[in-house]
């Protein structure tokens, strides 16, 4: 079965780069105003780049494997832990953190706003480039850094 392909909305591609920079934004914004020590900021804040790269390859890895490009189950594998663990170090520290529930909250929220942001950003761009190779002709599904 071949995957159909349709363009992603505008309305969709903003919201999925205002939903990645909000939750991010907000996210390492509230780590810089924190109240905790360098060494506690610098956990969350790799745990977030962590996460983002994790859940994109993992976003990547289904996508080519739905079009039939070869991804090894050892990587596969990798991708879905790397996602699992960037949840469970987030879990750990903020279940171990001297915030109250609503930081923590907060930190939670921030953090899988920006995941979820993360890997509709990477759809719609994939997605623009398969509409953009099938049909070159459409100008309206040029990406920016093709552009002539």
């Amino acid at each position: 079965m071949k995957p159909q392909y349709q363009a992603p909305t505008g309305a969709f591609i903003a919201a999925s780069w205002v939903a990645m920079f909000v939750g991010a934004l907000t996210y390492v914004v509230g780590l810089w105003n924190a109240a905790m020590l360098l060494n506690e900021k610098g956990y969350y804040f790799t745990i977030l780049m962590y996460g983002l790269f994790s859940a994109v390859s993992l976003q990547k890895s289904v996508r080519d494997k739905l079009e039939g490009i070869p991804v090894t189950g050892i990587y596969f594998g990798l991708c879905w832990l790397s996602v699992g663990i960037s949840l469970l170090l987030l879990g750990v520290g903020l279940w171990n953190a001297s915030l109250s529930n609503s930081e923590k909250g907060f930190y939670a929220m921030g953090f899988l706003l920006s995941l979820f942001g993360a890997v509709a950003v990477q759809k719609n761009i994939r997605d623009l480039a398969v509409i953009r190779r099938l049909h070159p002709d459409q100008a309206e599904y040029e990406l920016p850094d093709q552009q002539s």
